[in-house]
């Protein structure tokens, strides 16, 4: 049986091994549009620090594909998909066929409209290139400017920093990390990241980048000039659904899905952030490998597992903040009640989300030790109802909690 597996991000690889784990017969190939071998994207700020080299980023090294049976064919775009022939055409000008495929193509950094996006000194963050590249910008500039405070923004302007730049973030929403964090916590992360020498504007929007050829900073909506000779846009992604869609698959935000994450065409199946599930893209890593997984159990024996979602959770280390966000810990309605534990010059925030008497969202920060019995609650649908007035605090034991499940 030929799998041929078009991406060679984190989806791309959980998928190539554990196809090879089920099946040792299986022929493998996984095309790659970058010329690197698999490397932790979680880690560009890290490297962007340097705190870490280029080497420490590849997760495998490049006899370890070959050894696993896997073919990997690094720098080699697939141009198009004909999915009734069962056959790609990468750039390489060869014809691949396949028995069974997976898109696992990801996604591509969205910028806004925003005048003088193109100018030099402008950036994104996705790939080990775009990571390169500010790098060595960095070292002739003395400021830099974020716009998008989320998770990769927060840690990207932490890196800046962390080399030397005066760094400004600007988040269009009312606080940072708005699908992550309410108000009170964000008040709290705030605090920290100030604290750490970063400069934080909420509710700005972005009209122009300032500068001739070169940026000079941004120009905000309401008149202010936030000063930037590095600006980078950490403002979200877009599925790569290109090839998909030209091959006539079904693509709305994303490959559409089934629960065994085959796509509308026989045999084709999708994974990662190019894969849409019941109406959402999740874009994070735990779903890229849940996917992953399940999809190549599918392509191996099909009618195996089924996929029913994935827990949202999340985990940000910056400026010595460790957070942990999961499930609905953002959601307002009256078919849930908040439970809060503010210590804001601690730098601790504690908030639980429950409805019908169960967890179904948190925020930990800098509260790690709860972080794993939450997820367990949550996971399990725990009624904590008659807890409920004790779960904030310090003293109790939500590990026995899970234990007496």
């Amino acid at each position: 049986m030929k799998h041929v597996i078009v991406g060679n991000g984190v989806a791309g690889v959980t998928a190539a091994q554990a196809i090879v784990r089920a099946d040792r017969s299986a022929e493998v190939h996984i095309f790659g549009a970058e010329p690197y071998l698999y490397y932790r994207r979680p880690l560009l700020w890290e490297f962007i620090a340097g705190q870490i080299e280029q080497q420490a980023l590849y997760f495998r090294p490049a006899d370890w594909y070959a050894g696993q049976g896997i073919h990997l064919h690094p720098g080699v775009r697939v141009d198009s998909l004909d999915p009734t022939a069962h056959r790609i055409e990468p750039s390489n000008g060869s014809t691949v066929e396949y028995d069974r495929l997976l898109l696992a193509t990801g996604a591509r950094p969205f910028v806004p409209p925003c005048e003088g996006a193109d100018k030099e000194g402008v950036f994104t963050l996705r790939t080990l290139d775009d990571a390169l590249a500010i790098r060595k910008h960095a070292q002739g500039a003395a400021t830099a400017v974020v716009i998008g405070g989320g998770l990769l923004g927060l840690e990207t302007a932490r890196a800046l920093r962390a080399v030397g730049l005066d760094v400004t973030v600007v988040e269009f929403a009312p606080h940072l990390l708005p699908r992550q964090l309410d108000a009170e916590g964000a008040e709290v992360l705030q605090s920290l990241l100030e604290r750490q020498g970063l400069r934080i504007i909420t509710g700005g929007a972005t009209v122009a980048v300032l500068g001739d050829r070169r940026a000079g900073g941004i120009l905000l909506k309401d008149g202010r000039e936030v000063p930037g000779e590095l600006v980078l846009f950490s403002t979200g992604i877009r599925s790569n659904v290109a090839l998909a869609q030209e091959a006539g698959l079904e693509v709305n935000r994303g490959v559409v899905v089934d629960e065994r994450l085959q796509t509308s065409a026989e045999d084709v199946f999708a994974a990662g952030d190019v894969a849409e599930f019941a109406g959402r893209v999740y874009g994070i890593i735990p779903a890229a490998v849940e996917q992953a997984r399940i999809a190549a159990a599918n392509m191996v024996a099909p009618g195996g597992d089924v996929y029913a979602g994935t827990l949202a959770a999340t985990t940000l280390k910056v400026a010595g903040a460790e957070l942990t966000s999961l499930g609905e810990c953002t959601v307002q309605d009256d078919s849930i009640t908040s439970l809060r534990h503010v210590a804001l010059a601690a730098g601790r925030y504690r908030k639980f989300v429950l409805r019908e008497g169960r967890i179904v969202g948190a925020i930990l920060l800098n509260d790690k030790g709860r972080a794993r019995p939450v997820t367990q609650l949550v996971e399990r649908k725990v009624n904590v109802s008659a807890y409920a007035d004790r779960l904030l605090d310090d003293d109790f034991d939500l590990k026995a909690l899970v234990r007496e499940t």
